[in-house]
């Protein structure tokens, strides 16, 4: 958690620049794409194995699961509205609401922390993919560091977009460099249970809700300085 805390405390002297509202997102369903733009003259194999991977998702939520983490989960939240099949139910803001491992997230996003970023309708309102810090990845800020976040509003805006990309992407297609929400690009590496995302680990990814994709991640994912 060390590189985690060294990046968050850059990040406070270096984000001076209000970040980009989740309503700049166009409307619509969308299915996100690499930064990095490619042509396609037929279907791929690839792309094939991704619709197959979502229909398996909308019949079983758990089909597509990846992460060390994600047995654990399960054995804990076996059944209710925070379970990986309660979850699909519902849109993401509010499945968020009902994970366990989410509260901080959910007071963040939801204006509790500040009443100035209150994201809840544009998240449940399109499609997106959701890196989602657990309560513990929080905890591991400094708290000093935390408050001032969280009394920024546009700092605190451009942290959380920051961590949602438009469209669902399931996780055999997840690697990658993706242009987030606030502007900026993430970096997603690995496959299978061994997924990170700017060097932070999904815990467990793939969860589905009714309009997002959701994975877990053992770190709070700081923006870049925009130059």
């Amino acid at each position: 958690m060390k590189r985690m805390n060294r990046n968050f405390a850059g990040a406070l002297g270096l984000m001076a620049v209000a970040a980009m509202g989740l309503t700049a997102c166009s409307t619509g369903s969308e299915t996100a794409e690499p930064s990095a733009s490619s042509s396609m003259a037929a279907p791929s194999s690839s792309a094939m194995a991704s619709e197959s991977a979502a229909d398996d998702a909308e019949m079983d939520p758990a089909a597509n699961l990846v992460g060390s983490g994600c047995a654990a989960y399960a054995e804990a939240v076996p059944s209710g509205d925070g379970s990986v099949a309660g979850m699909a139910k519902d849109p993401v803001a509010v499945a968020a609401s009902n994970n366990p491992l989410l509260k901080t997230l959910t007071a963040a996003v939801s204006g509790e922390l500040n009443p100035e970023v209150d994201l809840v309708d544009t998240l449940n309102g399109d499609e997106f993919t959701v890196f989602a810090p657990v309560d513990d990845a929080f905890a591991a800020i400094p708290e000093k560091d935390l408050n001032a976040v969280i009394e920024d509003a546009d700092t605190l805006s451009g942290i959380l977009t920051y961590h949602v990309v438009p469209g669902q992407i399931v996780p055999s297609d997840l690697s990658g460099s993706y242009t987030t929400v606030a502007g900026q690009d993430l970096e997603v590496t690995g496959s299978g249970d061994e997924l990170e995302v700017n060097g932070a680990s999904v815990i467990c990814g793939g969860v589905q809700t009714a309009n997002a994709t959701v994975y877990l991640v053992d770190e709070v994912l700081m923006p870049p300085a925009k130059k």
